[in-house]
């Protein structure tokens, strides 16, 4: 369910498990005890509570578990024990479950990832490091002391990641594991770094491949294809939007409605990978597009919404799995869509800065900080007539049309 369909507190059980994620993480108040139900992106839950420092009097949060694993009954009680110990002077944080002084690897982690949210990290950062908590260190190292945590133990997490060949997430938690020690040894709570070095042991990892795309002479059969390919309606659409854009999956698949002002889709920086305000020009088949979602979507906060309650937006794996329906499985991707734009583009003597800017990318080192222009309206020209020329490729491209598209594109950029 939605969190503004929620009528009365406490929440019941099966508010808490339907409530669907949302872009950015959320908190709603339980209803009893400073008790906090949190939402993740991702779909994972868990329990905080609100509280006051007894010596600096600022307030802050505190994780009391997981759900479903950790109950309403059961968060509520060590609410009501953190309750207790604030008000006898005591800082929570201080002691752990049964352990007077000696802080565990947990409490530190959690520690460490609150520091992180007060940092102004971003959603999709915090979301990495919350499933990687939830699901590498804190089930391997949570109930250590701190101190105690070997090198040992840390190739540990390490091995377990890499056995599944998830080596992107494995190179993630040795920085992470790194940090949170870091952090500890910070505030007194260890000496030693035992994450340090983890590289030196680590499996190597295969060599990165290309990113699947295709180039001209293969799009005429590819965008036939896409037309008319099964997928549902909304996955299509996303599809086509990913291609007449070369904007990134993941903003395509968490657009929302808001961020559509006349002919310009205006994404704010902490949904961008450079942190920055991106504006992307919207051809008028992308429009079209958005004209045909909107008796789908129209009401909703998001354009392409997803099927189920857990994920309110297509799932990752939608536009990849369309283009798969399309017979382009592992010849095609989201990604590779841009990686098209860019070298059609290219060849077709369109400027860099303006497929750079369009991209999202920042240019290197001097130049991306005095270079802010942003190209807009040349910008809008170019993506208006990449989606003319895939269209004309699409019905068929004859030597007049390319003729056609070669004046237009010496027109733009004389």
């Amino acid at each position: 369910m939605k969190r503004d369909a929620i009528k009365r507190r406490p929440l019941a059980d099966t508010v808490l498990s339907t409530l669907e994620p949302e872009a950015r993480e959320y908190r709603e108040a339980y209803g009893l005890d400073r008790l906090y139900f949190v939402v993740s992106p991702s779909g994972r839950k868990r329990w905080e509570v609100r509280y006051k420092h007894p010596i600096t009097q600022k307030w802050s949060f505190m994780g009391v578990g997981g759900y479903p694993d950790t109950k309403a009954k059961k968060a509520r009680a060590q609410a009501i024990q953190i309750a207790e110990l604030v008000a006898d002077g005591i800082d929570p944080r201080e002691h752990l479950k049964g352990g007077g002084g000696v802080r565990t690897f947990g409490v530190v982690a959690e520690q460490w990832y609150e520091h992180k949210q007060m940092q102004g990290r971003s959603a999709k950062t915090l979301t990495k490091m919350r499933h990687w908590l939830d699901n590498d260190a804190l089930p391997a190292l949570g109930d250590m002391a701190v101190a105690d945590v070997s090198r040992a133990d840390c190739v540990r997490v390490q091995k377990g990641i890499e056995a599944r060949k998830a080596f992107n997430i494995a190179e993630k938690s040795r920085a992470f594991l790194r940090r949170i020690f870091d952090f500890a040894i910070a505030h007194g709570y260890c000496e030693n770094n035992p994450a340090s070095n983890l590289l030196d042991v680590a499996a190597p990892a295969p060599a990165s491949k290309p990113r699947p795309h295709l180039l001209e002479e293969d799009l005429p059969d590819f965008l036939r294809a896409l037309r008319m390919t099964t997928s549902r309606r909304s996955t299509r659409l996303a599809a086509w939007m990913v291609v007449w854009t070369a904007s990134r999956p993941g903003m395509v698949r968490w657009m929302e409605w808001g961020e559509i002002k006349g002919k310009s889709w205006h994404i704010p920086a902490e949904k961008m990978k450079m942190r920055r305000d991106h504006v992307v020009p919207l051809c008028r088949q992308a429009l079209q597009a958005l004209e045909e979602m909107r008796p789908l979507s129209g009401r909703s906060r998001y354009v392409f919404t997803g099927e189920g309650a857990k994920l309110p937006v297509l799932s990752d794996a939608a536009i990849n799995r369309c283009f798969s329906n399309a017979g382009y499985k592992e010849r095609m991707t989201g990604h590779g869509a841009r990686h098209t734009a860019k070298t059609l583009l290219s060849e077709h003597g369109w400027p860099l800065q303006w497929t750079e800017m369009q991209l999202a990318h920042k240019p290197i080192g001097l130049e991306g900080v005095y270079n802010q222009a942003s190209y807009l309206e040349q910008r809008r020209k170019m993506m208006q007539w990449y989606a003319d020329y895939l269209e004309a490729l699409e019905v068929g491209m004859t030597k007049a049309k390319r003729d056609k598209f070669k004046r237009r594109q010496r027109d733009v950029t004389a």
